[in-house]
């Protein structure tokens, strides 16, 4: 569906609405069937608004009102976005780092996630130790420092190293499991767990010694399903077990209680049952960060299990709620230009926002003209596409409905109140730290029309073309 989307910039959060009349408005728009991308569309200015009537369409704004504090937004930096990037001349490399790590210049990314050990979106299975090798001696790095790691360095440095990395396994080395086999499912062995949780710490350390610091560390990527690439399943109980008895104290034990460990990271449909077993074991909790969630639980038509995200939110407020995974699935070449794509993207962030996620993360940053390299062929779309035979950087729409929200929603803003007065407007917003606010709004419909931005009586008017995504400015 169409996503619209504002972001009003105030000068400072304490003033009133009386203060913002007269004060100019800059719009800035993605429209489809136009050539409009982030681009400045209208000057508009702020009035003494009319007592609102039953005809108009509002969003009503109170940045007075606060929640919870933006983490970030960003990208996967994984294999396959790395070897693609290695792939593109200087230029073009530049081109991309400005593209999503440049405020000025590209959309201000500041959140990452990266692959520990293979995942589908590798060129083949790998891991960082020897088979067999239970002490883990042979641990080493070595396949990262080709491709990934290097670009992690380059978006770290292009983003004035504000950018925050977690990192994910997908699956243990195929002989730490009961299937013997890193694809496919299968479970951590018993015996294995202390060997697993060490191979964490590991990482982290392997890694900020090679320039990299690492932020968080999610448990497991999917826990509950097998794939046919790099999978492992845990139970509710398992992961909890493993957290509790083997993972926290690892990491405490290794000095490395400063880095955030993120549970569940799989879909809404059952992360209430998987925070209600974690978060409500105190022992497990104490070592728990938050929860991460993607969003594949239903892509047959049906609604997305929202509520659950606020749920979690209600029931453990103490505990932090990341957006970690979600793209857009069935790649086809022909359909860059599909514009459902990025409206996918801003239904699930305006929702997520909303029932209290701190911070977004997409799935991979860049992909080759295939929608890979991936070793099982689960192909998928991302924001930029690399023609690896041209050398050329496709922008696919989601691109710029992402950069609406990472453009001007910045780390340490807050989420205020906003409500828009008709269901064919969603819209969230957030109050920045240098006190200017933004507000998303989503025009859900394929009908053009106009909407009051309201702040109390003072009163801007957008006109919102079908399948459009703006931000306005002032």
């Amino acid at each position: 569906m169409p996503l619209i989307l504002l972001a009003l910039l105030f000068g400072a959060v304490s003033l009133s609405a009386q203060q913002v009349i007269g004060k100019q408005a800059i719009v800035y728009m993605t429209a489809d069937s136009s050539s409009w991308r982030l681009s400045p569309r209208d000057t508009l200015v702020f009035r003494d608004g009319a007592p609102t009537t039953e005809g108009e369409v509002y969003v009503f704004v109170d940045p007075r009102r606060t929640f919870q504090t933006m983490i970030g937004i960003g990208g996967a930096l994984t294999d396959a976005a790395a070897e693609t990037f290695a792939k593109l001349s200087a230029e073009r490399q530049q081109q991309l780092l400005d593209a999503y790590y440049s405020v000025d210049r590209g959309i201000g990314y500041t959140l990452a996630r990266t692959n520990i050990n293979s995942c589908d979106f590798s060129s083949a299975s790998y891991t960082y130790v020897t088979e067999g090798d239970k002490d883990l001696r042979s641990f080493n790095i070595a396949p990262d420092l080709r491709y990934k790691i290097p670009l992690i360095k380059r978006a770290l440095a292009a983003s004035g190293n504000r950018l925050k990395l977690f990192a994910s396994p997908w699956s243990p080395p195929a002989y730490m499991k009961d299937n013997n086999d890193m694809l496919h499912g299968g479970h951590l062995r018993p015996e294995y767990r202390e060997a697993w949780a060490l191979y964490y710490t590991k990482f982290i350390k392997s890694y900020r010694q090679a320039g990299v610091p690492v932020w968080g560390i999610t448990i497991q990527n999917e826990p509950m399903a097998t794939q046919t690439w790099e999978s492992c399943v845990y139970q509710a109980e398992d992961e909890r077990d493993f957290l509790r008895d083997h993972l926290g104290p690892a990491m405490t034990q290794q000095g490395l209680r400063d880095v955030h460990i993120i549970v569940w990271d799989h879909n809404r449909d059952l992360m209430v049952q998987r925070a209600l077993a974690i978060f409500g074991d105190s022992a497990a909790a104490r070592y728990a960060w938050g929860i991460g969630f993607h969003w594949y639980e239903d892509w047959s038509g049906g609604t997305q299990m929202y509520d659950n995200v606020a749920l979690v939110g209600r029931l453990y407020p103490d505990k932090h709620i990341l957006f970690t995974e979600g793209t857009p699935a069935n790649f086809d070449s022909t359909a860059y230009g599909r514009w459902s794509l990025g409206e996918a993207y801003g239904r699930s962030m305006i929702h997520d926002f909303n029932t209290g996620a701190e911070g977004w993360t997409d799935w991979n940053i860049l992909l080759d003209e295939r929608g890979g390299p991936n070793h099982v062929g689960n192909y998928c779309f991302a924001p930029i596409h690399a023609d690896t035979r041209t050398g050329q950087l496709i922008y696919t729409n989601s691109y710029y409905y992402i950069g609406h929200f990472s453009k001007f929603i910045r780390p340490g803003a807050k989420r205020i109140a906003v409500a828009p007065s008709r269901s064919m407007l969603l819209a969230t917003g957030f109050v920045n730290p240098d006190g200017s606010v933004a507000v998303v709004v989503m025009n859900h419909t394929a009908k053009a029309g106009q909407y009051h931005v309201r702040f109390g009586m003072a009163d801007v008017t957008v006109q919102s073309p079908a399948h459009s995504i703006q931000t306005v400015v002032f």
